[in-house]
């Protein structure tokens, strides 16, 4: 059984990565390669609420 945060697909890795990268930079805050603990939970939440809505928004455009 596969872990819930263990990635199926390595080139999966790849693009969560660059997404992540964007919705950072979209939201105005520095991420970094690696280790980003010095983010406060705010910045951090904010960069995967942002992920989340554009997942959405994507998921709704295809539905149409």
């Amino acid at each position: 059984m596969a872990r819930s945060n263990q990635v199926l697909n390595p080139n999966a890795r790849e693009a969560l990565d660059r997404f992540k990268m964007e919705s950072a930079s979209e939201v105005g805050v520095n991420l970094k390669q690696g280790y980003n603990g010095d983010l406060t939970s705010r910045q951090a939440g904010s960069v995967g609420g942002n992920m989340v809505k554009k997942m959405i928004q994507a998921y709704e455009d295809n539905m149409k």
